[in-house]
């Protein structure tokens, strides 16, 4: 749900493997080694990220759980897609922020000199092994917001987004919340979790003017997904003068299905009952989006904004996932080489193992009675 910053896309430069003070073990005959424990180290780029990976024993393979010390939400670890060890060569993957690492241990099993690859780029990795009090710190979450609690803004700041600005998104550092550059019809959409076809009566300039928002709760903790979404609902009424009521209409949905080959599912590491992680990057023609932590309930209230419709998840699975998805939204911008992205509906069958399937359904309206633009802070 909101935009992951420089942080992570470095971080997924950052994010993976190990090298360590104490030797690996080899195992008879394998050729193999024993990777599992604590690995640390720091990512030569920029002013450096320190990365710290847990790896564990995945039946005849490896797993890891990635963490950057340096990023915003530092406490959330980011699973690996795919690791394995072929002699000396180990290389993993973690598909849903497009990263890849390849790296050589050394003869003594005790380091692993390597590149990490993410969006085009690629970083020099070198990691150790960490044991007892060597280890980092992985910092821990800000304490959660008391469930019942119904937090309003202790103070908020609402300024007209820079138009030369790089990022955009809704973010939540601790109990810091950011929306940047974004226009009051997507806040709308993600606080009252509609889609544009079920906004009526709002003045044009919703859609065109983009905001900076920046406070903090007048309630102690980091609120949860549903509290952050009333402090939006909430700084729309109190700074833009927002005035509703809602009727039902039947309108054309997309429903979320399983396809039939089945999910591709990648299951999150992060807190079950954190808020999910987004970013979205759009060039040549094609978009990549990034989820993280993120239920199919969450990610169907993502895919409204992409689509000409209302989405719904109907594939009845729990829990959490990263997911990735890339799809070209603009064929004649797209490469023409065959290296382009498919479009929409076939990448979520073809990397989510979902569907989207059009059908009409009851929705709520969001009838806007009154909304002005804010004053002055």
């Amino acid at each position: 749900m909101w935009t992951g910053g420089p942080g992570w896309v470095v971080v997924a430069a950052a994010m993976l493997l190990g090298v360590g003070s104490a030797p690996l073990v080899s195992q008879t005959g394998q050729g193999m080694r024993d990777l599992a424990g604590t690995w640390q180290g720091t990512l030569q780029a920029g002013k450096g990220q320190r990365i710290v990976v847990k790896i564990a024993k995945d039946g005849p393979g490896w797993k890891g759980v990635v963490y950057n010390l340096d990023a915003d939400m530092a406490w959330e670890g980011r699973a690996t897609t795919a690791m394995s060890l072929a002699g000396a060569e180990l290389r993993f993957a973690i598909a849903p922020i497009d990263s890849t690492y390849q790296g050589k241990l050394s003869e003594d099993g005790a380091m692993i000199g390597g590149t990490w690859t993410a969006s085009g780029k690629t970083y020099t990795l070198s990691l150790a092994r960490a044991v007892g009090d060597a280890q980092w710190e992985i910092p821990k979450a800000t304490a959660a917001m008391a469930k019942d609690a119904d937090p309003d803004w202790e103070v908020a700041t609402v300024r007209p987004g820079d138009p030369n600005g790089q990022h955009q998104g809704f973010h939540l550092e601790g109990r810091q919340i950011f929306i940047e550059r974004q226009t009051v019809e997507a806040m709308l959409e993600l606080g009252y979790n509609v889609h544009l076809k079920q906004i009526v009566g709002a003045p044009d300039w919703i859609g065109t003017e983009r905001w900076d928002v920046k406070g903090v709760p007048d309630v102690a903790g980091q609120p949860s997904m549903k509290q952050y979404l009333g402090m939006v609902r909430k700084v729309l009424m109190e700074r833009f003068g927002l005035q509703t009521h809602t009727e039902k209409r039947e309108l054309p949905v997309y429903a979320i299905t399983v396809a039939k080959s089945g999910g591709k599912l990648v299951k999150s590491a992060g807190d079950p009952n954190g808020l999910m992680d987004e970013e979205d990057r759009g060039e040549a023609g094609q978009r990549t989006l990034k989820l993280t932590n993120v239920s199919l309930g969450e990610f169907a209230e993502v895919m409204k904004f992409f689509l000409d419709r209302p989405v719904v998840d109907l594939t009845g699975l729990p829990g959490k996932y990263d997911l990735r998805l890339k799809w070209t939204f603009d064929e004649d911008k797209a490469p023409t080489d065959g290296s382009a992205a498919p479009s929409m509906f076939t990448a979520v069958q073809e990397q989510l193992g979902l569907k989207l399937e059009p059908v009409k359904a009851p929705a709520d309206v969001l009838v806007i009675d009154h909304m002005e633009k804010p004053s002055a802070n």
